[in-house]
C-alpha cells in the first residue's frame, strides 16, 4: 500500500528518470518504457507522460489518486553510460532488489562518464585519418587528416569547456579542419591530396541525433523526432558554414580539384 507521501515521492523518482534519460540522448520509446516499467516495479497502477524537448509531464495513478509533475530537459550531451545506470537500476527494481529508497538514492550518485580529452583526440584523429584511406588516400594523406581533425577536435572541447553554443562550436570545428587539410592541396601531398579535407571534417556528422530522430518519427514520437531532426540539420549547417568559409579564405575547393 501507497500512502499519498510515497505515490508523490515515488512519482518524483520516475520524472527524474524521464529527465536523466532525455538529457543524455536516450530516444523517446526508451524513456517512456523505462519509466513505466520503473512506476509498476515500484507499486503504481499506471505511469503517463508526455515528452517533449524542452519538458517532461509526469501523471501517476494508484486508487483513483493521480499526481502530476513536469521538470525541465536541458540538453547534456550524448552518454550512454547514464542511459544504461538507469536501465540497470529499473531491472534491480523490478526484481525486487531495491525500493523506491535505494532508487533515489542511486540515481542521485550517477555521474557521467567521459573519457579523458586527451585520449579523445588521437582517436579521433586515427578515425578521420583511417577514413581518408578508406576512400582512397595514401600515407601523407593520412597524416594530414589525422593532425587537422585531432587539433579541430580539441579546439572543440576547448569551445564546450567555455559554454559555447553548440552551432559556433561546429563552424569553428568545422572551419579549423578546412583550413589545416587543405594545406595537402597547397603543397601537394599524395596522390589525392583533396580527401584530406574530405576525411578531417567527419567529426562533426551528428550521427546520433540524426539516428534518434527517425527513430523516434518511426515510432510515432513526430515531436520529437522533428525537434532532434532540426538540431541535427542546424548543426550540420553550421559545419557547412566553416568549412566553406574555411576554403574562401585559402582558394582551395575540394569538390573543383
Amino acid at each position: 500500500m501507497l500512502s499519498r507521501e510515497q505515490q508523490t515521492e515515488v512519482t518524483r523518482i520516475l520524472v527524474k528518470t524521464g529527465q536523466m534519460l532525455a538529457q543524455f540522448g536516450a530516444e523517446s520509446r526508451l524513456i517512456e518504457q523505462t519509466t513505466m516499467r520503473l512506476g509498476l516495479a515500484l507499486g503504481l497502477e499506471s505511469v503517463e507522460m508526455a515528452i517533449s524537448s524542452s519538458a517532461i509531464v509526469l501523471t501517476s495513478l494508484y486508487q483513483g489518486h493521480c499526481v502530476t509533475t513536469t521538470r525541465r530537459v536541458r540538453e547534456h550531451g550524448i552518454n550512454m553510460q547514464v542511459v544504461c545506470e538507469v536501465q540497470r537500476l529499473c531491472i534491480m527494481a523490478e526484481k525486487h532488489l531495491i525500493g523506491a529508497r535505494e532508487v533515489r538514492q542511486r540515481l542521485d550518485a550517477i555521474k557521467p562518464f567521459h573519457y579523458h580529452p586527451w585520449l579523445v583526440v588521437p582517436m579521433v584523429g586515427l578515425s578521420c585519418g583511417a577514413f581518408s584511406l578508406l576512400f582512397g588516400g595514401d600515407w601523407p594523406i593520412f597524416l594530414v587528416s589525422f593532425v587537422a581533425s585531432a587539433v579541430a577536435m580539441r579546439g572543440r572541447q576547448l569551445m564546450a569547456r567555455h559554454h559555447h553554443s553548440p552551432l559556433i562550436n561546429f563552424a569553428v570545428t568545422g572551419f579549423i579542419a578546412t583550413l589545416l587539410a587543405s594545406s595537402a592541396t597547397f603543397f601537394g601531398w599524395g596522390e589525392q591530396p583533396y580527401l584530406a579535407m574530405a576525411a578531417s571534417v567527419l567529426l562533426l556528422v551528428p550521427g546520433f541525433p540524426l539516428i534518434n530522430a527517425v527513430s523516434d518519427m518511426v515510432k510515432g514520437y513526430f515531436n520529437m523526432g522533428l525537434a532532434r531532426w532540426g538540431t541535427a540539420t542546424l548543426l550540420t549547417i553550421s559545419a557547412a558554414v566553416g568549412i566553406v568559409l574555411a576554403m574562401s579564405v585559402t582558394g582551395i575547393w575540394g569538390w573543383k580539384v
